[in-house]
């Protein structure tokens, strides 16, 4: 379907797969009703798409289905995983692939808990297809999960409903546009109405899909707010990353990382762990890159964003990219997920913005509201000297200045300990500026290799990272 056309309606999305006579597959639909079959059974010619529709909602049940689940816990990755492989493996098992030739098989499942009666917690799912396109060819899977934002339980349920429509309806007419599938998924859902904070594609119908590519969709997009990925490039769900853990994190542009970045980093978390007594266990350690610092002057460049997080990914450390310009809205989305201790390691350039009051224009309490999130939750910020090229002076927590109505503010934070320098930092690399080395690197000149860290500056030359070219490349670009 051409992306000029209008949308479907997951009326008409559904009766266009129950026509198709080579679709055939299971619903198996656990937490708030077989909303998304009664699509299909309401489109018509539901008979010759239609395997089975079920709801095992009683736990013992489930269980003797799908198996028992570690913790009891049934609102999870893995349950929704077991379920659609479950359900594949059955189909197969009961029908001759002689008997119905051309057929492509799936599994459309889902295991969501919605709104309490208390209205305390809006409900949160996982959502998955796995299904062939073509008969012959191995299994590929969609799974994604959603948070709720609408406060009725009905509502809720028709958001899942649609939205199971256009992810079955996706995958089989979107998989070789990816980007259209993910935008497809808010057919007829606001974005007000739910929240897609992690995807993953995988299997022969996504040989080239890149997931944290597909994550980055999601936060340009609007459909949540930030994603996680590890070193290994695997999207995470933020709240089993995050959930009553001690969080570090340290905010940078990242193009390319510098010797600045990780003393800053590794100078602030030792200080950080002390000052907490915390262990590597309990601790979520995370890079952040934000939107706007992607898009720069203009559009997200994607092949810059996946030279960032590479180096990054090189390195072993995990990565967040976020909607989050001003400081206080991270300090609050990190809240959402943990009472424990929060460290922002960050420079001395990036505390004055902090203390910018023209940030806050839109707060109805200005910056007063915004310090109020920002250092909730024990948060602790690690300040990073900065050395002024043209004076040599050395800034500081201790002869910072701030705007003179603030200054007792900032005093405040300073003696209750929530702006701490970092005294051990490498005054070595006082003077390394990372813009000056990306510009030696596009422009091929030498000295910068020894500012980053090991390892870096060969994986750049390698790759051609950042606008780097080699000699043969060079010759041919003159």
């Amino acid at each position: 379907m051409s992306l000029n056309q209008p949308k479907l309606t997951p009326k008409q999305k559904a009766l266009a797969i129950n026509l198709d006579s080579k679709i055939y597959g299971t619903f198996a639909e656990i937490g708030a009703g077989q909303e998304t079959v009664r699509h299909f059974f309401r489109a018509g010619g539901a008979s010759k798409t239609i395997a089975k529709a079920m709801s095992a909602y009683d736990k013992d049940f489930s269980d003797a289905i799908y198996g028992k689940e570690p913790h009891n816990r049934y609102v999870t990755q893995h349950r929704l995983r077991k379920m659609l492989r479950y359900e594949v493996a059955l189909i197969e098992e009961r029908l001759s692939r002689e008997d119905s030739p051309g057929r492509k098989f799936f599994s459309y499942a889902n295991t969501v808990t919605t709104i309490n009666f208390e209205k305390t917690f809006k409900g949160h799912g996982w959502v998955g297809v796995r299904f062939q396109r073509e008969e012959t060819e191995d299994y590929s899977e969609v799974v994604l999960h959603v948070k709720f934002k609408e406060n009725n339980t009905t509502l809720q349920q028709e958001t899942l409903g649609n939205l199971g429509v256009n992810l079955i309806y996706g995958a089989y007419f979107y998989h070789d546009n990816p980007r259209q599938l993910i935008d497809s998924l808010y057919d007829d859902i606001a974005l007000d109405d739910l929240e897609i904070d992690m995807i993953d594609f995988m299997g022969p119908a996504f040989p080239y899909v890149d997931n944290r590519l597909m994550s980055l969709q999601l936060v340009k997009n609007g459909m949540t707010d930030a994603v996680i990925f590890t070193p290994g490039g695997k999207n995470m769900l933020p709240a089993d990353m995050l959930y009553k853990k001690n969080i570090f994190a340290v905010r940078g542009s990242f193009r390319p990382v510098t010797k600045v970045n990780i003393d800053m980093f590794e100078s602030g978390l030792k200080l950080f762990m002390n000052d907490n007594q915390c262990s590597e266990k309990d601790t979520e350690v995370l890079f952040e890159i934000t939107i706007s610092n992607l898009k720069g002057d203009g559009d997200i460049d994607e092949r810059d964003f996946l030279d960032r997080v590479d180096v990054l990914a090189n390195l072993g450390y995990t990565v967040i990219i976020s909607n989050f310009s001003e400081y206080y809205r991270l300090i609050d989305y990190f809240a959402g997920y943990t009472g424990q201790n929060i460290g922002i390691a960050m420079g001395v350039n990036n505390l004055l913005m902090v203390f910018d009051e023209k940030y806050y224009k839109d707060l109805s309490g200005g910056i007063l509201e915004a310090f109020g999130k920002f250092f909730r939750n024990d948060t602790t910020v690690y300040l990073y000297p900065y050395k002024d090229p043209e004076t040599g002076d050395i800034l500081t927590a201790k002869n910072l200045k701030v705007t003179d109505h603030l200054k007792d503010l900032y005093k405040f934070f300073k003696l209750n300990n929530r702006i701490k320098d970092i005294d051990s930092y490498n005054p070595e690399y006082a003077e390394i500026y990372s813009r000056e080395i990306l510009r030696k690197i596009t422009h091929n000149e030498s000295g910068w290799e020894e500012q980053i860290p090991d390892g870096v500056a060969e994986l750049i030359k390698e790759r051609g990272m950042f606008g780097y070219k080699n000699e043969v490349e060079l010759k041919e670009f003159t």
